[in-house]
């Protein structure tokens, strides 16, 4: 297992995408302890997503050794050759199309990121499908193996702004069809553990950010543009998505029968108006708002996440700093908004 590369420091810019992804894929130590515990193939379901293709990159920067093997639609230009130039092995594949899927290869260790958000309103047949069908096929399919899914923190319910935030022990309140369809991801995966021995682990997200989208690209380029940042969901958790794919390799080694499911996001509860205050001064820009901070707001407590990983690598400030510059720079956007300032539940 030679070649493996560690992380440095940080920089204080990132000045264009190819430096962004190789920072966002930087395997550090702790990494590289936890995948040697996990021997085998690696199965990336879905895996041409926001976060899919530098998950990918990481695993094989941390393990150049080992099989990596990315599954998508591959409906993104360019996106299937930059992975295989990365040493990636992709695969075409309709998940929800069960030939499909029982044709993919065995794997020891799978990582399940296929999902249905953005659109969800109005397709809630297919949100359900995509959501808690497919998840509960894919881990018949891959009883045996080590199964690492993606869940969300929208199945948390909107807590008090003026407390702490809720930990795993709250009972889920999701709202919408979109977050209700992800707490059935949780439940098909617990019940595949329950009944067949599944190793299982969850990752309840919230908010990944990359410097081309994110609830601070977000904010920042409503800054940029003079359009007034709503405040109606006045706080938010966010976390570098380097930092939330390591967690999510990390937990292969911690995934068995008992499915533990973990809040994955940054230590702070971050007011959406510090924010865009933070990052106008930055910009050379003034922060315009519309509306007031309710009560409460989607939020999580991911001690738990701490305690088993360790603190995110990229403090919030960093983030503030390399979004400011990125986004004033006029670099790219991915054009996928989080709208994590959505209260009802309707994608």
């Amino acid at each position: 297992m030679g070649g493996r590369e560690t992380m440095g420091d940080l920089p204080r810019r990132i000045a264009d995408e190819a430096t962004l992804e190789e920072v966002m894929s930087r395997p550090d130590p702790a990494l590289l302890a936890d995948l040697a515990l996990v021997p085998g193939d690696l199965l990336v379901l879905g895996a041409a997503g926001k976060m899919g293709p530098t998950l990918c990159r990481l695993a094989k920067r941390a393990d150049p050794a080992r099989r990596v093997i990315a599954v998508a639609r591959w409906s993104e230009a360019g996106l299937r050759d930059r992975m295989e130039s990365w040493g990636i092995e992709c695969l075409a594949a309709d998940l929800m199309d069960d030939a499909a899927l029982a044709a993919l290869p065995d794997s020891e260790n799978v990582v399940f990121m296929a999902a249905m958000k953005f659109g969800s309103t109005g397709n809630e047949a297919l949100t359900w499908a995509m959501n808690v069908q497919l998840p509960a096929r894919v881990a018949a399919r891959w009883a045996a193996s080590r199964i690492v899914f993606f869940s969300t923190g929208n199945v948390q319910p909107m807590w008090p702004v003026n407390g702490p935030a809720p930990d795993e022990d709250a009972t889920p309140s999701p709202i919408g069809d979109y977050a209700a369809s992800c707490l059935g991801r949780e439940r098909a995966f617990q019940h595949a553990a329950a009944t067949r021995g599944t190793r299982c682990f969850g990752i309840r997200l919230n908010y990944a950010i990359d410097l081309r989208y994110g609830v601070l690209h977000d904010i920042a380029t409503k800054v940029a543009s003079g359009t007034p940042v709503p405040l109606a969901m006045g706080h938010a958790n966010v976390i570098w998505q380097g930092d939330a794919n390591a967690w999510t390799l990390r937990a292969l080694s911690r995934a068995d029968a008992t499915c533990p499911i973990l809040n994955v996001t940054g230590p702070e509860m971050v007011s959406v108006r510090w924010l865009a205050e933070q990052l106008a001064r930055r910009m050379d820009r003034t922060a315009e708002f519309t509306g007031t901070e309710a009560p409460t707001a989607l939020l999580s407590n991911a001690a738990r996440a701490f305690q088993a990983f360790g603190y995110p690598t990229v403090p919030l400030l960093t983030l503030v700093d390399w979004v400011a510059d990125w986004v004033a720079g006029g670099g790219r956007a991915l054009g996928k908004a989080t709208k994590f300032e959505v209260r009802d539940g309707r994608f």
